[in-house]
């Protein structure tokens, strides 16, 4: 009895799915390594899991670096005008964190809330230049307003990353997945929510 694999089934396109989304995870992680390229290889990742959560069109592995190359100006330029304060305003929430006073502790909420709240304006803005060619100021205003006008998907988009680093927090074991597939899956399972959002709000869509 002869078995064969059939390289078109389920199964081996599941598989090759699989290591397509570990390879680009590497890669993602790769890009990152200089700390100033982190918007554009946010941005290249949110392009490419957008377009495959689009009917699986692209080709996520092959369409990063040009991706990457294509965002990086718009990019770096929203990525500084959202991580700069997100980074100020967490460093504002450790210093009133050590100030046990009814004021520090309401400071130290404000500046949390904040915090937040710029992440996910940067979120927003990776997600508005990986899908549409607009210039920065109106990208960073509509990543501004997006997180109030859609809250619930909003909160969805928050938890996907807030829930990947809390199980690797209390299960350091966790960050083999993390650093193997978790930002290119967390990232696909966002592009549903950033598609929805963005459906939502273009005219005729």
């Amino acid at each position: 009895m002869r078995i064969g694999i059939d390289p078109a089934g389920s199964t081996a396109q599941g598989i090759t799915g699989f290591l397509s989304f570990v390879a680009l995870n590497l890669l993602h992680l790769v890009c990152c390594v200089p700390i100033v390229t982190i918007p554009a290889a946010t941005a290249a990742l949110f392009e490419v899991t957008i377009r495959y959560s689009d009917d699986e069109s692209g080709r996520p592995l092959k369409d990063y670096l040009p991706a990457f190359r294509s965002n990086f100006r718009r990019a770096s330029l929203l990525g500084a005008a959202t991580l700069l304060p997100m980074l100020l305003l967490t460093f504002s929430a450790v210093f009133w964190s050590g100030n046990p006073t009814l004021l520090g502790g309401i400071a130290m909420v404000i500046s949390i809330v904040a915090a937040v709240f710029a992440f996910m304006a940067f979120l927003y803005a990776m997600a508005l230049t990986a899908v549409y060619d607009a210039p920065v100021r109106q990208s960073l205003r509509n990543a501004v307003l997006l997180p109030m006008t859609e809250p619930l998907r909003t909160f969805g988009v928050l938890i996907i990353p807030v829930t990947l680093v809390c199980i690797t927090l209390v299960f350091p074991i966790f960050a083999v997945v993390l650093l193997t597939v978790g930002f290119s899956v967390g990232a696909y399972l966002t592009a549903f929510l950033f598609r929805s959002v963005f459906r939502r709000h273009t005219p005729g869509a």
